[in-house]
């Protein structure tokens, strides 16, 4: 089975009897509907409904979660948590590792899926630790065909809200549980449809520029390379330019290279008609 393990991961466990309320309370994810072998996407927002953190989380036994997110927001993560805990039977604490292996095809039977790629028709799996055979590229490419963006890669926190990095879609994003901080916000973009960037997937001729290159139709820009491996890659974009560069003919380029924007498949979005049809965000 292809098997990769990625370092500059870390993690956090929360426990205790009011672990799971407080959890609920803060976060995007749905934790009473989370079955015990899944890892979900989630996020802790600011109030107007941006992404300050992004992880996934999982049971760790009763009474108890693990959440992995990156070595470097960890601490902070760590400190934002604290501050909302006041009172709360909840303990909040550094777990010990820094590498998270990942297995597809067939994936680790013992391990727990994550819930982004189950939802892409996927059955990927990780655990805390080493022991991936293969070079850590190959995870990129299978994120990049199945179009799932991660934060620090493929957008920058406290820039991009949950839609826009398909949380709505993975698992991650609930509208059926009570407030949490910025629900209001992302509630209001659900109603009103009004999610203007959204993950595709590039492909050039060749070999793509690297990261942070800008897509342009024309002079304007409608977003930016993240995650590149060989001749795909994964971008945020407005929708709504590239419905115009559609509308008009007009060629999207990175690095002045011709390139070829699709939304996954799974996912059933397509891209407007016309830009009129979007309309702006909150």
């Amino acid at each position: 089975m292809p098997s990769v393990t990625l370092s500059d991961r870390a993690f956090l466990r929360l426990s205790g009897t009011d672990a799971e309320s407080l959890l609920q309370s803060l976060i995007t994810t749905d934790l009473p509907s989370m079955p015990v072998d899944e890892l979900r996407p989630g996020a802790l927002l600011t109030p107007q409904g941006k992404i300050l953190f992004s992880f996934l989380i999982r049971r760790d036994g009763p009474d108890a979660f693990l959440i992995e997110t990156d070595q470097g927001d960890r601490d902070g993560l760590a400190r934002r948590l604290t501050l909302y805990r006041l009172r709360a039977a909840v303990e909040i604490a550094p777990v010990e590792g820094d590498t998270v292996t990942i297995c597809w095809e067939p994936a680790e039977a013992e391990s727990p899926r994550d819930a982004r790629f189950s939802r892409a028709g996927l059955t990927v799996t990780r655990r805390p630790g080493g022991g991936g055979a293969q070079d850590a590229a190959l995870y990129d490419a299978l994120r990049i065909e199945a179009g799932l963006p991660e934060a620090g890669r493929d957008f920058a926190l406290a820039d991009a809200f949950p839609h826009d990095v398909l949380l709505d879609l993975t698992e991650g994003l609930s509208f059926r549980k009570g407030c949490y901080v910025g629900q209001e916000v992302v509630s209001r973009m659900q109603h009103r449809g009004t999610a203007r960037r959204r993950p595709v997937i590039v492909t050039g001729e060749t070999a793509l520029a690297p990261g942070g290159t800008e897509l342009l139709a024309g002079s304007k820009p409608v977003g930016t390379l993240g995650t590149v491996h060989g001749e795909k890659g994964i971008a945020l974009v407005r929708l709504d330019r590239v419905a115009d560069a559609r509308q008009s003919g007009t060629p999207i380029t990175a690095d002045g290279a011709p390139v070829r924007l699709a939304l996954a498949d799974w996912t059933g979005l397509a891209f407007p008609d016309t830009a009129a049809e979007e309309t702006s965000t909150p």
